[in-house]
């Protein structure tokens, strides 16, 4: 019998495999794309945190991905690892949650342990899971295999805690359940903390991104208040951080990306609207977090006009259009809000990112040039987004003409947000 099935392969699912691997597991994969189960099967990787060697590794060792839900069959663990997005509409999409489960209930025996790991608002694992595979499984969750919620705490680009050394939170459905969780995951993890149950193991990875979303909110509109006041608001915060307690620090920058601090606390509003409730700091803060982007092309148009330009026909320079520094995911990053921004007002937007080969915002390229300090200098304007290490901040300042620091990453010559 296998030790561990995972389905989806991406950002959660891949660390965690690797994981489970390097702890002596036997595992294989499950994903719907196949492009993604070929590259891996090939020894690519396409997460960041995972490195080309990793994959090979763990081919080496028995390691293998599909593309058919049948490698799922004889798994003594199944975890769910998919996408948890949001619909056009702005409520939760937990279509590739009920497709992963819909794949793995013909498959699901007694013993089997199935956690889900995705992302999502209380009630999912026992109200949406749970009879998607005792329907067709024909057994009973809790009675006949367990079923639990342990939330992911992926944080790309991170060198100093990956899946071993963050603490583990896991949830079951009855405390047989969390018991077996508790037992798999203590394999893999040095920590294991058991939540009372589902609901509370979904809260706190709510609670976790919405904490960040909300104080991420606070200083993205100190940052407004403190331009129109003439108070360097870095300056502030780094004073306020000496503080030795009551205080974490939190900076503003064009907005939030990734797919957790953006999407995750509209998971807890749907939720509470639908319970009959409200968490209006919470919806204030997605909208504050939001309004960054058209912001920060107003500032944008401010430092043109104040060297007697104007966006139409300048050359803008985006440096850096991932969603954090140092990685090459592109998930709801702010960059894409802010080109059509500046689209919309007839500049002309340019980027550079040494993680990001093409770039594209609804379907149209984005030209990307391959020396930023020779674009900086032939460029009207150059907006700061992502601080990478490659980047020699000072020089792009110096060569630009002009630069607005979204990040309030430079010491002098740029204007900040």
């Amino acid at each position: 019998m296998r030790d561990l099935s995972v389905i989806g392969l991406g950002y959660t699912g891949l660390p965690l495999a690797r994981e489970a691997v390097r702890s002596g597991l036997c595992v294989a994969g499950y994903d719907e794309n196949p492009r993604v189960v070929a590259g891996l099967n090939a020894g690519r990787s396409h997460v960041d945190d995972v490195p080309d060697a990793d994959v090979r590794s763990m081919l080496a060792a028995g390691f293998t991905a599909m593309d058919e839900p049948s490698v799922l069959a004889g798994a003594h663990t199944v975890v769910i690892c998919v996408p948890t997005p949001l619909r056009s509409d702005g409520n939760p999409d937990l279509a590739p949650v009920r497709r992963a489960a819909t794949a793995l209930a013909p498959h699901v025996g007694p013993g089997m342990l199935v956690v889900l790991e995705s992302t999502t608002y209380p009630g999912t694992t026992e109200e949406v899971v749970r009879p998607l595979l005792e329907r067709t499984a024909g057994i009973t969750a809790g009675a006949d295999f367990h079923l639990a919620f342990s939330p992911e705490r992926i944080d790309p680009g991170n060198r100093g805690f990956g899946l071993r050394n963050t603490p583990k939170v896991v949830g079951g459905l009855t405390p047989g359940c969390a018991q077996a969780a508790a037992a798999f995951y203590g394999k893999i993890c040095d920590t294991v903390v058991v939540a009372k149950g589902t609901r509370e193991a979904e809260m706190a990875k709510l609670l976790e991104n919405t904490y960040r979303n909300v104080n991420i909110a606070l200083v993205n509109e100190l940052a407004v208040v403190a331009h129109d006041l003439g108070v360097d608001l870095w300056d502030a915060i780094e004073c306020a951080a000496t503080k030795p307690f009551g205080f974490q620090s939190f900076r503003p920058g064009p907005g939030v990306g990734g797919h957790c601090i953006p999407v995750d606390p509209d998971y807890l509003v749907h939720r509470a609207r639908t319970a009959g409730s409200r968490v209006r700091l919470v919806e204030l803060a997605q909208e504050i977090n939001r309004g960054m982007p058209e912001y920060v092309v107003r500032r944008a148009a401010d430092v043109l006009a104040g060297a007697g330009r104007s966006l139409r026909g300048a050359t803008v320079l985006l440096a850096g259009v991932t969603y954090k520094e140092n990685v090459s995911d592109l998930r709801e990053t702010s960059a894409r809000p802010i080109v059509r921004r500046l689209r919309a007002e007839a500049a002309d937007v340019v980027y550079h990112d040494p993680y990001v080969p093409r770039f594209s915002v609804d379907g149209e390229p984005v030209a990307r040039v391959t020396d930023i300090a020779r674009a900086a200098a032939a460029s009207d304007l150059t907006i700061l987004l992502q601080p990478h290490a490659a980047y020699d901040l000072e020089a792009i300042v110096a060569a630009a003409p002009l630069t607005l620091d979204t990040r309030g990453c430079t010491r002098s010559g740029a204007a900040l947000l």
